[in-house]
């Protein structure tokens, strides 16, 4: 699997940034296949940063309804990233 399949997107959410600000953990969307020994790998190659320790878990199916008709969105994978001291990804920083 290449990097760029492993890491889908950032997950920015008020949660996250509380997270990424106070605790070095950032969040990722990533392919449900990816381990945590990719997903390692991946974010210190992509980013040129220093990873401490991974984090992974499955987000359940949800129910969505649109009018009368029901439907689920997919389950997918979600990993937090900690990063070592002193360490930040640019593309979350302002300019």
């Amino acid at each position: 699997m290449k990097m760029h399949e492993i890491i889908l997107r950032p997950l920015v959410t008020e949660k996250s940034t509380l997270a990424r600000e106070q605790r070095r953990v950032v969040s990722f969307a990533v392919n449900p296949r990816a381990n945590k020994h990719q997903v390692k790998q991946a974010v210190e190659s992509l980013f040129q940063v220093q990873v401490e320790a991974v984090r992974t878990m499955r987000m359940p199916r949800k129910s969505r309804r649109l009018g009368r008709f029901t439907g689920r969105k997919p389950e997918w994978k979600k990993a937090l990233v900690t990063l070592h001291e002193g360490q930040s990804v640019e593309f979350f920083e302002g300019v």
